[in-house]
């Protein structure tokens, strides 16, 4: 579904979302990376930058299904600005259930985009959501277009970085 209707986005244009909710099948996940990669290239992303997106969309996706309750779907939502590409990803979880934030593919994950959260929330919080309190686990990460990082990032604030002396 997409939807250009939505509310406006951080940079003040109105965003468009797309939405897929596909079941958790290795023969359905392929769908999900390859909308990630279709909307980088028709947002004039450099092709490192494509792949990028692929593959964290591949890790936050793994990330999930780890966590999922019984055979429920998982949503993506893609939101396109100005300054690039916001997806969250989500699945139905039990009560309690925390993302999984350690480990090499969430290391891969934070590498591969700008910024990544990972966190437990609600169907009233999540967009795609029905509204109810019910659990989910929920992925949320930005891939920003070159020269559009927010200033708050882009200084490098909360980065480790290393220099080579």
């Amino acid at each position: 579904m997409v939807d250009s209707r939505g509310a406006l986005a951080q940079d003040g244009r109105r965003a468009e979302r797309l939405e897929l909710r596909v079941p958790i099948t290795p023969m359905q996940l392929p769908a999900v990376r390859a909308m990630a990669g279709d909307l980088a290239i028709r947002m004039d992303y450099d092709l490192d930058s494509v792949e990028d997106l692929r593959l964290a969309v591949d890790e936050a996706c793994a990330t999930l299904a780890s966590v999922v309750q019984g055979d429920a779907p998982l949503t993506v939502v893609f939101e396109t600005t100005r300054a690039g590409l916001h997806i969250e990803a989500w699945v139905p979880t039990a009560a309690g259930t925390q993302v999984p934030r350690d480990g090499f593919g969430w290391a891969v994950l934070a590498t591969l985009v700008d910024t990544v959260d990972g966190r437990p929330s609600t169907q009233a919080e999540v967009p795609g959501g029905n509204g109810t309190d019910a659990p989910v686990a929920l992925i949320a990460m930005d891939k920003y277009l070159p020269g559009q990082r927010p200033s708050e990032l882009a200084g490098g604030a909360g980065q480790n970085l290393s220099v080579a002396r």
